[in-house]
């Protein structure tokens, strides 16, 4: 068979199954109730891959959204936890300061000297540093003058070497330049101190060899100098040697404050008035002593 006559009988042959089933459809009608069903089927499957991949999105949307919120949430209190330590830690710093200040407060000065409180500013000590030294915040303004002794409340710190308007110089009991007439305040023996720099023993000069003094023992300040009341806490005796070459002793000794840690000092200052070993004369008792 030719190849125009084999295509005419498929198509006869297509039409009749064509219209077979086109009258066997209109007498049963199950061929529209299957492709009803087959269509649903098809559309079902063709949208369901579109509505899981429009479910995820929205899923990753809402998860990023809420990601992006939870972590500036989470900045927010990593910033509150950083304020709340900043100001537990200066809360900390006031109530150490405010229980320094308190303690200060119980100082109680020599007879005809009074006190008044100063804050150290600045610290100038070691090898970068001409002078052992520190600042605080009085000056002239505050009736400061060169030569107020300063102390703490462990003992004697310095004195004043420059005062300025607001600030004032504190030449340190370490420096080199620096003298303080001392007795020891068990055998009394007087000496000389002087610094040796910062981080160094402070040293005893003109101690008679046959002098009476002991390791340990606390060294106060005589008061002949002028400048520093008798009797304040300066120094402790840690090394005594003896030379057979020289006519005293060498003797090491530790200053009671520690320099460094310094962050508030007092200055002393000498008051008017009658001696403390004075004794007031009344009226009468001048009259009569006139009259003799």
């Amino acid at each position: 068979m030719k190849g125009p006559k084999r295509i005419a009988v498929i198509i006869l042959a297509g039409l009749f199954v064509y219209l077979s089933l086109y009258t066997w459809n209109l007498r049963t009608g199950h061929l529209d109730a299957l492709s009803s069903y087959t269509g649903l089927d098809v559309s079902g499957a063709i949208l369901r891959p579109g509505i899981w991949v429009t479910d995820q999105i929205g899923d990753f949307w809402m998860r990023y959204i809420y990601l992006v919120g939870l972590k500036q949430e989470n900045d927010d209190l990593k910033g509150q936890a950083a304020e709340l330590r900043r100001e537990n830690m200066l809360l900390h710093s006031q109530a150490r300061s405010a229980e320094r200040l308190e303690d200060l407060l119980k100082f109680t000065p020599p007879d005809q000297w009074e006190y008044f409180g100063a804050r150290v500013i600045a610290h100038r000590m070691g090898p970068a540093g001409a002078l052992d030294t520190i600042a605080v915040d009085k000056g002239s303004s505050a009736d400061v003058e060169d030569d107020m002794p300063a102390v703490s409340l462990k003992g004697v710190v310095g004195r004043v070497l420059r005062t300025g308007a607001a600030t004032s110089t504190i030449l340190l009991l370490t420096d080199p330049n620096s003298r303080i007439a001392v007795i020891g305040a068990e055998h009394r023996s007087p000496a000389m101190l002087a610094g040796q720099g910062y981080g160094k023993q402070l040293i005893l000069r003109y101690i008679n060899q046959n002098a009476p003094i002991e390791p340990n023992e606390l060294l106060l300040s005589s008061g002949l100098s002028g400048i520093f009341p008798k009797g304040l806490p300066v120094a402790r005796v840690t090394r005594i040697q003896r030379s057979d070459i020289s006519l005293f002793l060498t003797v090491m000794a530790e200053p009671l404050v520690d320099m460094a840690g310094l962050e508030e000092i007092l200055l002393l200052k000498r008051t008017p008035g009658k001696l403390p070993d004075e004794t007031p004369v009344s009226e009468e008792g001048a009259d009569g002593a006139a009259d003799q």
